[in-house]
């Protein structure tokens, strides 16, 4: 028997992750009854009632939502998604082996971070990022590398060519962006498209919400162009586009090469998707854009009102009006303290939750994230309570 000194320890690889500032603002505001949020990314609307329907029908009428899918998903979901991606980004692809059904979107990066990078490696994040990103990217063992966006949250290309290393093996883009809002330029991330084929190098594409775009551009998708299909994996989720995040369903779509080692983890980590949120997937795929429509004008809506209400603070705060996605990342003046700091004096003194910026990584410093995901009156509240707050 061998008897040591000292009790078990968890691996290093988890030691060195943090938990997520949003969970962590989250359990603070548990504890601080009437808060009002500004903080998680979640979309207030209902899911489809036709999806809703769909899955009640399911649960009284189909014994295999009870059972686990094949790994990589539905066949009839895979096949659909294929046909869907085709017609909105004109992307082709083999749903036998280029599409993987995944536990929500996170699961699908960290299977496809997992699949790319070890020990040593690094991997290209231009920040402020998205949190999740720095843990998985640290929980492979790899080195996440920094790249700060200019001041209009825009990639800074002189930067991210000088970031990269022998040792690079990914860039991980997120557009329209969390934390930022921002969307970004199609001729960057050609060229980035262009650096990566050249240097043996993976682009990881989040689209997570690329269905909310307050500024239309028209773009051609990466994996859409045949010379950039092996250099490509693009992440999408069903949670923010048809609100379903507490059913976590997702999807990676790759060339057939990397499909092949995504999978393997896939099943090691979750076996497949849950059955009942595949067929909720499927379903959302045949709802009418005009409801996805619909949720993309009162989001804009809910932006026109949240950037109002900032710039009735301007002494207080700026920020880059966001081109995407339902957050805006906003530079306090009021104070010099550390992001956390000031998020935690708000929720335990004002009521309102927020995200602090730094949790976002290097030019997060002296920010919030606020998210206008939420009702038109929680945030009109919460501005109040904010307006309130900083004029005491």
């Amino acid at each position: 028997m061998i008897t040591r000194e000292t009790s078990p320890i968890p691996a290093s690889r988890v030691t060195a992750i943090s938990s997520s500032a949003t969970k962590r603002m989250a359990q603070l505001a548990a504890q601080a009854p009437g808060c009002v949020s500004l903080g998680q990314g979640v979309p207030s609307f209902t899911p489809p009632e036709q999806v809703t329907e769909a899955i009640i029908h399911m649960l009284q009428h189909n014994r295999a939502c009870h059972r686990y899918t094949l790994q990589n998903g539905l066949p009839e979901l895979r096949h659909r998604l294929a046909d869907h991606l085709y017609l909105e980004k004109g992307i082709k692809l083999n749903p036998e082996t280029e599409i993987c059904i995944t536990v929500g979107g996170m699961e699908g990066l960290l299977t496809s971070i997992l699949s790319i990078a070890q020990p040593g490696d690094e991997i290209i994040l231009p920040c402020p990022t998205y949190a999740s990103y720095i843990e998985q990217v640290t929980l492979s063992g790899a080195t996440p590398v920094f790249v700060p966006f200019d001041a209009n949250w825009q990639l800074d290309m002189q930067a991210m060519r000088a970031a990269l290393s022998r040792r690079t093996k990914a860039i991980i883009l997120c557009s329209p962006g969390n934390p930022t809002g921002n969307i970004l330029k199609n001729a960057d991330i050609e060229i980035l498209c262009e650096i990566a084929t050249e240097n043996n190098i993976t682009l990881l594409l989040d689209e997570a919400y690329d269905y909310i775009t307050y500024e239309k551009e028209q773009t051609t998708h990466p994996l859409s162009c045949e010379k950039y299909r092996h250099n490509v994996i693009t992440i999408g989720s069903f949670s923010k586009k048809y609100c379903l995040t507490g059913w976590r369903i997702g999807w990676v779509a790759a060339d057939s090469q990397w499909m092949e080692q995504i999978t393997k983890v896939h099943d090691a980590t979750t076996i497949c998707a849950p059955a009942m949120s595949q067929y909720a997937a499927l379903t959302a795929l045949d709802v009418d854009s005009k409801w996805v429509e619909q949720c993309c004008k009162e989001l804009e809506h809910r932006r026109a009102l949240c950037c109002a209400r900032l710039d009735e603070l301007g002494d207080f705060f700026s920020y880059v009006p966001p081109q995407g996605a339902f957050y805006v990342m906003a530079k306090y003046r009021f104070t010099d303290e550390p992001a956390e700091q000031v998020a935690t004096s708000i929720i335990n003194e004002a009521r309102v939750i927020t995200i602090p910026g730094d949790s976002f990584g290097p030019g997060g410093q002296g920010h919030l994230r606020l998210s206008f995901g939420g009702e038109r009156e929680e945030i009109d509240q919460a501005f109040a309570r904010l307006k309130k707050w900083l004029k005491r």
